[in-house]
């Protein structure tokens, strides 16, 4: 099983639980954790063993807080290796080619993972965290879960975790989270209202309905769940009239003998599965 020093993996019943596990800074990320997960995203892609991804923090104070920037004034000190050679900011004599965090940490676009990632947020979560949480299928928070970005208050402008969020938020409420910056947090039920969070549980839940929600997608087909996650991302992504000319593809691609089999088989005998009411 695969090991890393930042980050605490397991696998079980088709589920790969990865924990940003650097509690003493808030989780936040440094250069080794940006190539861990980058590292364990590409490592995903091949290990047929698991359907289903669940991303938390270790600890119940945040998710993550973002770049770790004492840890680029340590590197550059001790070293005078620059934070672009370790994979941030510009390349070069000019600003046209830079490096960012976008590179390394989202799932499906800097890492082509396409098994659905269920984000677990246990805590505070802001500024760089938004890197991973806005490439989330489904998004858990605990109650005390809070939302907010320090960019703008301490002078730099709130531009890739704006354009990530404006996904998955309303463009007032990304506006007011970057522009109140810290000023302001956005509770969880808040986050749930907008429909950024999918559900809010108590803290002492939140691993379990994680669980639960893993559970019933990696029972499923995994060729219908991936085709679905992409052709949904494609929905984002491209026009409408584009987004159906790419479905015809998908559709034939996901639809294979052994899937439509087993479905069918399950219908026919019956199965509907049990369900419950959100």
């Amino acid at each position: 099983m695969t090991s890393y020093e930042t980050l605490d993996y397991a696998e079980s019943d088709g589920i790969a639980w990865v924990t940003l596990n650097r509690p003493e800074v808030q989780n936040c990320f440094n250069q080794q954790m940006m190539h861990e997960i980058h590292h364990c995203w590409r490592h995903l892609r091949e290990n047929d063993d698991v359907r289903v991804v669940v991303l938390t923090g270790a600890g119940d104070k945040a998710f993550c807080a973002g770049l770790d920037r004492n840890e680029l004034d340590h590197v550059h000190a001790m070293t005078g290796v620059s934070a672009a050679a370790e994979g941030l900011g510009p390349v070069g004599d000019t600003h046209v080619h830079a490096n960012d965090p976008g590179d390394w940490l989202p799932p499906h676009t800097a890492a082509d993972l396409w098994k659905p990632v269920i984000a677990a947020v246990n805590g505070m979560c802001l500024g760089g965290a938004f890197y991973l949480l806005a490439e989330a299928d489904i998004i858990l928070a605990a109650e005390h879960a809070t939302f907010f970005d320090p960019h703008v208050s301490y002078g730099l402008a709130a531009v890739y975790e704006s354009i990530m969020m404006r996904q998955r938020m309303p463009l007032g409420e990304v506006m007011r989270m970057s522009l109140l910056s810290t000023a302001e947090r956005m509770t969880a039920k808040r986050a749930h209202e907008i429909g950024m969070v999918q559900e809010v549980v108590p803290a002492d839940q939140l691993h379990e309905a994680a669980r639960h929600v893993a559970e019933v997608i990696a029972a499923q087909p995994p060729l219908a769940v991936q085709a679905t996650v992409r052709s949904v991302w494609y929905a984002q992504d491209l026009g409408y009239r584009q987004a159906l000319d790419v479905a015809k593809t998908m559709t034939m691609f996901a639809t294979d003998g052994k899937n439509m089999a087993t479905g069918q088989n399950l219908f026919r005998s019956g199965w509907r599965g049990e369900w419950r009411l959100r």
